[in-house]
């Protein structure tokens, strides 16, 4: 058994998670435990409780105490008591260990908040650290917020529906307001933010079918310069480099999460040929399709 928990060098494969729905309850956002996660697990038919899985949705994780080992994407961390883990939509998700007692989920889709708060809280972008650990001064908000948030959704049948629902959605906002503003979280806006936002957006839709910068400045109608500036001022590389670095991402997924070949990955991503895919893939990541399934269905990458 490898140090990842994985037996014999075969990765399990993803399961797409669609958001559940809670008869009665809010909807667009569910706040549960481990108990409660196992049990939305089961009812997708995933086999075991570290069995990968995609949400479709947003994921909040913290821990009150114990310790939960996870991987998102490539990319293995541990959440302690104190740390949140934000997995966004699309990402893949694997608990390592089975969830801790002590842990709390709250899963919600962005059309649940008010535009308002999606724009303020960046909800299209990936979060800056794995795990989140606010500092001591922002904990304690943090921490009330949560509380408030669990107690309030548990309280059901206090209030009528559609007052309970606006008090869990604004007590949502704070908190999700709150973990995006972390201090030592946040970037410098640009000039470039809503040019780099809409391409962002884009390249997560189009990647199988374009890999050009060309077409996506068509497209959103900004200048090849202008996505490129916009862009690293954003991330610090170029819109180019964003573009690969999403190819590459979605590759290593399906490489370590799926039995797809490496002929049907190349053409799912949009690459003419198998030749031609497996000589990106190496170019950027100086290994080979085949070597990198073989050597991270063994061994965690490091993202």
């Amino acid at each position: 058994m490898s140090r990842n928990g994985q037996l014999g060098g075969r990765a399990p494969l993803v399961t797409d998670f669609p958001f559940p729905t809670t008869p009665g309850g809010p909807p667009g956002v569910e706040v549960t435990d481990p108990p409660g996660w196992a049990a939305r697990l089961a009812r997708l038919g995933v086999p075991t409780a570290d069995t990968p899985v995609r949400p479709s949705f947003h994921l909040l994780i913290t821990v009150r105490d114990g310790a939960l080992r996870c991987v998102v994407d490539l990319t293995e961390c541990r959440i302690d008591p104190g740390h949140w883990l934000w997995v966004r939509p699309g990402q893949v998700l694997r608990l390592l260990d089975g969830p801790c007692s002590g842990a709390v989920f709250v899963l919600f889709q962005a059309s649940f908040l008010d535009p308002a708060t999606v724009a303020a809280a960046r909800l299209d972008r990936r979060a800056w650290r794995l795990p989140l650990l606010p500092a001591p001064s922002a904990r304690p908000a943090v921490e009330r917020t949560l509380e408030l948030l669990v107690d309030e959704y548990r309280r059901l049948r206090d209030l009528p529906l559609e007052v309970h629902v606006e008090v869990v959605r604004h007590l949502l906002a704070v908190l999700v307001l709150r973990l995006s503003h972390l201090p030592g979280g946040e970037r410098r806006r640009t000039a470039g933010d809503d040019a780099f936002r809409r391409f962002q957006q884009a390249v997560e839709t189009d990647h199988p079918r374009t890999h050009r910068v060309e077409d996506y400045a068509t497209r959103l109608g900004y200048s090849v310069r202008t996505l490129t500036r916009a862009t690293r001022a954003a991330t610090g590389q170029g819109a180019k480099t964003f573009i690969d670095e999403r190819l590459v991402l979605e590759a290593k997924r399906l490489l370590l999460h799926s039995d797809s070949t490496t002929a049907a990955i190349g053409d799912r991503l949009g690459f003419p040929s198998t030749t031609v895919f497996a000589r990106f893939f190496r170019h950027r990541t100086g290994e080979t399709p085949t070597g990198f399934r073989a050597r991270a269905r063994i061994t965690p990458e490091a993202g």
